[in-house]
């Protein structure tokens, strides 16, 4: 059975899409982009804002789940250039200081809204 997982602190989803859905003792999480969840706009022009941004956004919805980010085990990245992988990277790692998630980073041609960032997770309630 699966439960669909809403946080108003995270922006809503701009399509036919659920925040997260919870499948037993997982939780999908659908990518967040660097949105505000007031306002629904674009938080900043530059990675980094909107790289901080993304992770609040994830923040939101693992909370929301009942779970942490200590409970993500796999993300997803996707980058409109990997020359911005640096900056990603230093931010998200404060996030997972220790047992990182296993993770994927792909550099797309393009993102919703024209943000530079989205992240999506899976975690796992044990």
């Amino acid at each position: 059975m699966k439960k669909i997982v809403v946080s108003e602190n995270a922006p809503a989803p701009i399509g036919p899409y659920s925040q997260a859905v919870q499948a037993g003792p997982f939780l999908f999480c659908s990518g967040q982009v660097a949105l505000d969840p007031k306002s629904g706009q674009v938080v900043s022009p530059d990675v980094k804002g909107q790289t901080e941004q993304v992770m609040k956004n994830i923040e939101a919805v693992l909370t929301a789940g009942g779970l942490k980010f200590e409970n993500v085990v796999k993300t997803t990245i996707f980058l409109t250039s990997m020359g911005d992988f640096p900056i990603v990277n230093e931010i998200y790692g404060r996030f997972f200081p220790t047992n990182p998630p296993a993770r994927s980073t792909v550099e797309v041609r393009g993102l919703p809204k024209n943000v530079q960032v989205e992240i999506e997770v899976l975690a796992y309630k044990a």
